[in-house]
């Protein structure tokens, strides 16, 4: 388990590299989001989720949406890493006809499996595919990841209390909550605590863990999918905006900001020297 553990950060410090290196090669992007979310998109493709990068379209494969699109450089750099596509194309990120358009778009990029971007709609696209998965008689989970600020939304909340009520199972939700939004904290703009008593309320059960520890994380993944055989789970997982470089962490102002060179260089450096 230790040599699983240390080969998953090594993965999370190569994706986040490779988000520094997409994004300033784009000159656009958003940063802090991608970089919070590496842990959960590591455990996700690399351990928890049965999935096949050259069959990408089988039909029991488990679903992901990044329901906060605008996250897509570290769900690209996660996709080709894994395999989906060569890592080369993520230079052509966000380019006018790239396959790798600023949101995820399921037409254009193997392994997406919903198009995202207009926030607060991912959960719903993910019940909808159980609903499909119920009707065909398949069998698999889906993930589905929302952003904090993301929840302030109230199609979210129609959907969670639509999954609760009717106990929709393999629907596992997962908060990126790194308390971060586009202009200022998510409890000085709108508070979602206690987001735990909320899901609660609507019939969810609650997993909640260090969302930058990919031990814990891993943890959460798996205790979420033997709960989820009864009804829908919600992991919240509790980030840093900008994880693993210091002078991006916890700052509202690397929402969507693009690193200069020497930004680069130096962000690049400190994932380098990261032990953790």
């Amino acid at each position: 388990m230790a040599t699983e553990t240390e080969e998953l950060k090594q993965i999370c410090r190569y994706i986040r590299k490779s988000i520094i290196n997409t994004i300033a090669d784009a000159g656009c992007g958003h940063t802090g989001g991608s970089l919070s979310e590496v842990e959960i998109l590591t455990a996700l493709y690399f351990k928890i989720m049965n999935i096949d990068p050259h069959n990408p379209a089988m039909d029991d494969r488990d679903r992901f949406v990044l329901s906060k699109g605008h996250s897509s450089p570290g769900y690209y750099c996660t996709l080709a890493n894994r395999g989906y596509f060569k890592e080369d194309i993520l230079k052509s990120f966000d380019m006018i006809d790239s396959m790798l358009q600023g949101h995820p778009c399921m037409r254009k990029t193997p392994g997406v499996d919903m198009s995202t971007g207009s926030l607060g709609q991912g959960l719903s696209a993910g019940i909808g595919m159980c609903l499909g998965r119920d009707k065909r008689g398949l069998d698999f989970n889906v993930f589905v990841l929302v952003g904090d600020g993301e929840m302030q939304e109230g199609q979210n909340w129609e959907a969670i209390m639509y999954a609760g009520f009717k106990k929709t199972k393999g629907l596992i939700g997962i908060v990126d909550y790194n308390k971060v939004q586009l202009t200022g904290t998510t409890p000085e703009i709108l508070c979602l605590d206690p987001l735990d008593d909320k899901f609660k309320a609507f019939g969810w059960e609650v997993v909640q863990c260090d969302g930058n520890d990919i031990a814990q994380v891993v943890e959460a993944f798996e205790k979420a999918n033997q709960l989820s055989q009864t009804g829908p789970v919600a992991i919240i997982a509790h980030t840093v905006k900008g994880k693993g470089v210091s002078f991006m962490e916890g700052k509202y102002q690397w929402h969507g900001k693009c690193p200069n060179e020497e930004e680069r260089k130096l962000a690049l450096a400190e994932i380098d020297s990261c032990a953790d």
